[in-house]
């Protein structure tokens, strides 16, 4: 798979195999993806690869409270502005209804909330899941430096056969979250990626992208 075509075939896939995922792939992967850009080489990112029991008594954990109603922990940092415009505000509504219909969850359902909370806890059925901490002493810089990292592993996945989905809910049981991993104080949770192969027969989502005339400007060409 070349590079195009991981780009292209990437997407956050919300319904996982239960086939396993070997270590030797996830090795190959990560250390692979070590060579991710990063500002003055500080390569502030630290991964815990969860699997196996320790996973599934996560997901039991993050999955009661979800289902309990309870609201999570408090941020440590905001998801999206607090005041959304035009245009970023509308595409997050087009994709929403795509993800809601995929997951058969009603927009208006009074308990939408909860059950895609519950859906999000149980990684949406993958077997592996990252998380992906940062030094608190980190900046903006570095989360930029997290991200760029993270896309590189998510297409080094694709060139596995592996599909994942980033999932920034995690931050909202990081409590539960840490003491599985035992994530040491000084580290804040960024987000957990999802790992595996995609069902078989799982309703297939692919949401929208802007027109590269509407991000991008040529100047002086």
């Amino acid at each position: 798979m070349d590079v195009y075509e991981a780009v292209d075939s990437r997407r956050s896939v919300r319904a996982f195999s239960d086939e396993p995922v070997s270590k030797e792939v996830l090795e190959r992967v990560l250390a692979t993806a070590t060579r991710a850009p990063s500002s003055g080489n500080l390569q502030p990112w630290h991964v815990y690869v969860v699997t196996g029991e320790p996973l599934a008594e996560l997901k039991r954990h993050a999955t009661a409270r979800a289902l309990a109603g309870d609201p999570g922990d408090e941020r440590e940092y905001p998801m999206y502005p607090d005041e959304l415009t035009s245009p970023y505000l509308d595409r997050r509504s087009a994709a929403a209804v795509q993800w809601y219909k995929a997951m058969g969850v009603e927009r208006e359902d009074p308990d939408r909330s909860m059950k895609i909370a519950a859906l999000n806890s149980e990684a949406f059925g993958a077997p592996v899941v990252l998380f992906c901490y940062l030094d608190r002493t980190m900046g903006p810089g570095q989360w930029g430096d997290a991200g760029m990292y993270l896309q590189t592993v998510m297409l080094l996945l694709r060139a596995e056969g592996l599909h994942s989905c980033p999932q920034v809910m995690w931050t909202m049981y990081r409590k539960t979250v840490s003491q599985i991993v035992g994530a040491d104080e000084g580290l804040a949770l960024f987000c957990g990626v999802a790992v595996g192969f995609e069902k078989e027969g799982a309703p297939r989502l692919r949401t929208g992208r802007a027109e590269m005339t509407e991000t991008v400007s040529f100047i002086g060409v």
